[in-house]
């Protein structure tokens, strides 16, 4: 009987607290690493939830207080059956009363399905822009790119690769975008016990954007040294910055504010692959005038959101060094820009320096992937009656093949369209048109699209459109504050956001929307939308991104 049943004992210490944990009817064989991720994450253990409880008399987590050897049937809760047998007995004895708090946004779990070996999963929690959440377990190694498939795959989003997690540190009242080769727990440590930072999942569209768009790096600002007959094309300078073996940089002024003080420094800066440095002799770039100032192994790039309200800075276009372990303002890098623009080239190219060509692969995979998918779907196999279809018109007194492939197309596309027009002029009993039902309909096509914000301000509208990326062609439209039944287009273009009125119109008894006076008429958002993605028309470029929240 005594051979039937294993036990392991496991005494751990760290900081002089002693844990234990003894798992019964199971083998355990544990590595380093699990063992290593298990002391990171025992604090985090002690009374998180009521999954696991404490035998703490002081314990002040938001749980039912149950004896910690009582064996706890955890398997109903965890989806996939992590915790193994419900018999399976799991002791966390409470180390700390300090360390029994509910704000845990991780927590350790065990998988026990392979060969006995000790698996480390972990969960995490993820939050959108309107404050809803979204609970996930995953691998301890899971990186930020599998971490969105998960999130598109649950909520049933298209994948148009621009959805992306948001680290968001709101005592600092920065953001960065997480690149997508990034281990999510990894940095998630860096975070400390009693941290209020989030990770946000949204759209980003300015995330590989200036791999195709040459604004990113304004003339003025960049040189190469491989540059020898005039400037350089927008391809060959992003080969420079991806190639270690050139020494592409940056220069510009900005504003960094000075290290322990609330004062700001307007002094000329070089971006270098070897760091960040400014000049103490005006725009000199020799080496006895430049002073290192910061360097990107360590540390990352965020943005700030609020840099005038926050840090006294001169502008709203802040950005900042924030090395990984540091939790407060004492050693960030502040700077801010004169202008969007230039802000972007600063964070992109900081970007370019630190990942280098990891940057580019993040950026190629999914157009990989999708170019091996329409190299699959390319030839897809008809049937016998699908060939035998032709193209027929049925608007005179007898059918006719319709026999011109253009003309063909034309008639698909008005059909395409027609069902439009046709839920507009629905019959009544006494076979005429309701035209309350036809008003109504037509209001409330347009609700069910992604680019539609119901009740949006226009305050709101620009902070979604920052959020989402400043390139050309983002855009969504919105009810109007100033008329209940216009609606506004705001579109963004050369990184500055416009407002453009959708007047409501009528002819005929029918109603109509314009956004040029009428010289343009459409008989429903969807329509109008549709026909400014394939013409720029009166608008100042074509829409091409539109922004979407999801609620998780």
């Amino acid at each position: 009987m005594q051979q039937q049943r294993n036990f392991v004992y496991s005494i751990l210490s760290l900081q002089g607290i002693f844990s234990r944990i003894s798992i019964n009817h199971i083998d355990w064989s544990f590595s380093v690493a699990s063992w290593s991720r298990f002391l990171k994450s025992r604090h985090e253990l002690a009374c998180t939830t009521s999954h696991i409880a404490c035998n703490h008399s002081t314990c002040t987590a938001e749980t039912e207080s149950v004896p910690w050897s009582v064996p706890r049937d955890v398997g109903a809760w965890c989806p996939g059956e992590k915790f193994g047998r419900a018999s399976d007995e799991l002791e966390f004895p409470c180390t700390c009363s300090d360390l029994c708090v509910w704000k845990c946004q991780h927590l350790l779990l065990f998988d026990v399905r392979k060969n006995g070996i000790l698996h480390i999963n972990e969960v995490i929690k993820v939050f959108n822009e309107d404050g809803t959440s979204q609970t996930l377990e995953v691998p301890s190694d899971i990186i930020a790119r599998d971490m969105c498939q998960l999130f598109l795959k649950n909520n049933h989003c298209v994948n148009d690769n621009t959805w992306t997690l948001i680290e968001y540190l709101p005592r600092l009242d920065m953001e960065r975008v997480v690149e997508d080769h990034e281990s999510v727990i990894q940095f998630q440590s860096t975070w400390g016990m009693d941290t209020d930072s989030r990770l946000y999942f949204r759209k980003n569209s300015a995330k590989y954007e200036f791999f195709k768009s040459p604004s990113y790096f304004p003339e003025h600002m960049v040189t190469s040294c491989s540059e020898s007959n005039g400037s350089l094309s927008h391809s060959q300078l992003i080969q420079n910055f991806l190639n270690s073996s050139t020494y592409p940089e940056v220069h510009g002024y900005l504003h960094a504010r000075e290290q322990g003080k609330k004062t700001w420094k307007k002094c000329y800066f070089v971006l270098r692959r070897s760091g960040l440095y400014f000049s103490t002799k005006g725009t000199s770039k020799e080496p006895r005038h430049l002073q290192f100032m910061a360097e990107f192994s360590e540390s990352n790039v965020y943005t700030l959101l609020s840099a005038r309200k926050m840090y006294g800075a001169p502008t709203n276009f802040g950005f900042c060094i924030k090395l990984h372990k540091s939790r407060g303002t004492r050693d960030l890098k502040l700077l801010c820009a004169e202008d969007e623009q230039s802000k972007m080239c600063w964070v992109t190219v900081i970007r370019l320096f630190k990942y280098g060509m990891q940057l580019y692969q993040n950026y190629k995979i999914p157009q990989q992937r999708r170019e091996s998918l329409t190299s699959l779907n390319s030839s897809p196999m008809r049937s016998a009656s699908e060939n035998s279809l032709v193209a027929m018109d049925f608007s005179g007194h007898k059918g006719r093949v319709i026999e011109n492939p253009m003309e063909a197309l034309t008639v698909a596309t008005e059909e395409g369209l027609a069902w439009r027009r046709r839920s507009c002029h629905r019959l009544n009993a006494y076979g005429s048109p309701t035209t309350s039902q036809s008003t109504t309909s037509c209001q409330a096509i347009h609700r069910m699209q992604l680019w539609f914000h119901h009740r949006l301000s226009r305050d709101e509208a620009q902070k979604l459109l920052e959020q989402q990326g400043l390139v050309d062609g983002m855009f969504l439209l919105r009810d109007s504050q100033s008329n209940q039944k216009s609606f506004v287009l705001s579109l963004c273009h050369c990184q500055k956001i416009r407002h453009f009125q959708i007047v409501p119109l009528e002819e005929d008894g029918e109603s109509y929307y314009s956004l040029d006076e009428g010289h343009t008429k459409f008989t429903d958002l969807i329509q109008l939308v549709d026909f400014y993605q394939l013409n720029k028309g009166m608008l100042p470029c074509k829409l091409k991104h539109h922004c979407a929240r999801i609620t998780l």
